[in-house]
């Protein structure tokens, strides 16, 4: 018996929007009654973050072209397209799966030491990033970059992978010598988790910065449950304090925080 002839189509959507994305999609092939119940803007809309509109309230550059778009069309493009916000020091988007909330702070929203100090960062442009201006290193011995978010911005009960974004520039040294030290913690905690890595590993050790598709590479941080969403904020720290050890030549893009799969 085909239930798309019983049911009218408000409970389909209504059924619907209890799944997940992938979900919608595949019983919108179920036949047309389904189709059209799947895509409907109720079920989408459950799938945006409630949050959603004032996220794209805060839009560096407002589009009108977003507001226009079906809530299925607008759930695919903030998946595929992210949106720069607060100032254009943040950008936003969505996990396809999931619906989740992921967040990279770009460089000028990162603490740089010394960061405006010419000899030791500089701050180019980089048609690959979706920032206007990237942090590139040019010369330092002590090295700390340091990225925090407000955990009540994130999506609750869900376990955040934290990612530092990157490039080696044409000429680097000292990021094959000597690994870096990396952490993430929530802030006021005790004995934060260290991990050591090389940015740029030898010849004989494997890679750990896998190219991202867009240009960059990135480096697993470290990662944390945000169980409720709760007030709180997330530290996320790369550093270096060698002082005996120059390093230069890599682009820093920023620090993601999104949801970890497995």
């Amino acid at each position: 018996m085909d239930v798309s002839v019983i049911l009218p189509e408000e409970c389909i959507s209504h059924i619907i929007s209890n799944t997940s994305p992938r979900d919608a999609c595949r019983s919108s092939m179920v036949s047309p009654h389904f189709k059209s119940a799947a895509d409907s803007d109720y079920v989408w809309e459950s799938f945006l973050p409630t949050d959603y509109q004032q996220i794209i309230s805060n839009l560096v550059s407002p589009s009108s072209s977003l507001s226009s778009l079906s809530k299925k069309d607008l759930y695919l493009h903030l998946c595929h397209n992210p949106i720069l916000i607060n100032n254009g020091t943040m950008s936003f988007s969505l996990e396809k799966e999931s619906g989740k909330k992921c967040y990279m702070v770009g460089a000028r929203g990162l603490t740089v030491v010394w960061g405006e100090t010419p000899a030791y960062w500089i701050w180019p442009s980089l048609p690959e990033s979706r920032f206007s201006e990237v942090c590139e290193l040019n010369y330092v011995w002590w090295l700390n970059v340091k990225g925090t978010i407000d955990t009540k911005i994130l999506s609750p009960n869900t376990t955040y992978a934290v990612y530092f974004v990157f490039s080696s520039a044409k000429s680097n040294h000292g990021l094959q010598t000597r690994p870096i030290e990396l952490s993430v913690h929530f802030e006021g905690s005790e004995g934060p988790q260290r991990r050591r890595v090389f940015l740029n590993p030898p010849e004989d050790m494997p890679r750990l910065t896998p190219d991202r598709g867009d240009g960059w590479s990135e480096i697993d941080m470290g990662g944390f449950f945000n169980e409720n969403g709760d007030d709180g904020t997330v530290v996320s720290t790369l550093f270096d304090f060698d002082q005996f050890n120059i390093k230069r030549g890599f682009i820093v893009e920023g620090i993601e925080f999104r949801p970890r799969n497995g």
